[in-house]
């Protein structure tokens, strides 16, 4: 007969167990809910979490490219001429200005024909000269003062001509800049297209990359392009876009973009790889959060706001990361906190109570 006393005990046992798990949805006197019950010592139910606020700052739109320096101006000096070389007038590696003599070649009996031609046009222009002055006194024909006249022009095309062939046998720099290694020694008989050297001007280095036709909208003329070498890693070379190419390359769907750097200091040299990135859009008042703010979710993303003590899910939309953060494009104004500690113990609507970031340590999500 003692199993009507063992199966009351285990039926008390069990209401007081359902008790204690509804506790929370239990009424009392006059509807007043759990923790009116506890009276006004009773802790608060507010969750806590760490939060910070949103805040502006600058964020940059870039294209990252790969390209080949190139001299602004460049090209392999050689003779138009053939010819022995009588002089060389340079160095390896100097820095040579425009119109300098670098190269002297024979040209056989060319100047004693250029001295020829010069006198005769000295005499044709005496006799010009005297027969105008006859002329007033009419004991020149106008028929002798043209034929003399004629024979000036004459005289001044052929002395012209000479002395372009001659020019010809001078080579010299085409435009300012430093000298490669020479191919030529004293001596030598060189023949048209024949190499003598290269002249590059560095003072400023053309980078030619491509960009995909998706960036070509954002693309203009005097952004900012950044350049690094791995020749100089610690070595940042800044610079412009110069033009724009005209065309898409329809196999690539990319456009050539060419940039110029400075280069004083002359470190850049013709044909060293570069990697480089270009700002292609700068804005100094984003808004940037924690990336531990972000909520994904099937909907989008979002992020819980802290407003008037309570956790409200926010959806926003995002552009940059920026190492820990992120931009926020819109959903959210700057000065605004967001929930970046306790995330998991909050739902839309919840009531937090804020804690100092750096006291959250222990007590954040992992709590």
């Amino acid at each position: 007969m003692k199993v009507i006393p063992q199966i009351l005990l285990v039926a008390v046992l069990a209401a007081g167990a359902a008790a204690w798990h509804y506790r929370e949805q239990l009424s009392f006197v006059e509807g007043d809910s759990v923790e009116a019950a506890r009276g006004p010592g009773a802790p608060s139910s507010a969750v806590l979490v760490e939060a910070v606020a949103a805040e502006t700052g600058e964020v940059s739109t870039t294209v990252h490219a790969v390209g080949t320096a190139r001299a602004y101006d460049a090209v392999n000096l050689t003779a138009s001429v053939s010819g022995i070389v009588t002089r060389i007038a340079f160095n390896e590696g100097q820095w040579v200005e425009k119109g300098v003599v670098l190269i002297e070649l024979d040209a056989g009996a060319m100047p004693a024909e250029l001295a020829e031609l010069r006198a005769e046009l000295d005499v044709a222009k005496r006799l010009h000269e005297r027969a105008r002055t006859l002329r007033d006194t009419g004991s020149v024909s106008v028929s002798r003062l043209d034929k003399l006249a004629a024979e000036v022009a004459t005289s001044t095309a052929r002395l012209r001509g000479r002395e372009l062939m001659l020019a010809d046998y001078l080579i010299r720099a085409p435009f300012s800049g430093r000298l490669g290694l020479r191919r030529i020694s004293v001596g030598a008989l060189i023949q048209p297209g024949d190499e003598i050297t290269t002249l590059d001007n560095t003072t400023r280095i053309k980078v030619d990359f491509r960009v995909p036709e998706t960036a070509l909208a954002a693309l203009k003329v005097g952004q900012t392009v950044e350049a690094h070498s791995v020749a100089f890693p610690d070595q940042r070379f800044e610079g412009r876009v110069e033009t724009l190419d005209s065309r898409v390359d329809p196999a690539t769907r990319s456009i050539e973009v060419r940039t110029l750097l400075p280069n004083d200091d002359g470190l850049l040299r013709p044909g060293m790889f570069l990697t480089a990135t270009l700002v292609i859009s700068r804005r100094l008042d984003a808004v940037l959060i924690p990336e531990e703010a972000i909520i994904s979710r099937s909907d989008g993303q979002h992020v819980f706001a802290v407003i008037d003590g309570l956790a409200v899910l926010t959806p926003v939309i995002l552009g940059i990361y920026l190492g820990g953060k992120v931009e926020v494009v819109s959903g959210l104004a700057p000065g605004i906190e967001v929930i970046i500690g306790g995330v998991q113990k909050v739902r839309d609507g919840t009531s937090v109570e804020l804690i100092p970031p750096e006291a959250g340590n222990g007590g954040g999500d992992g709590a």
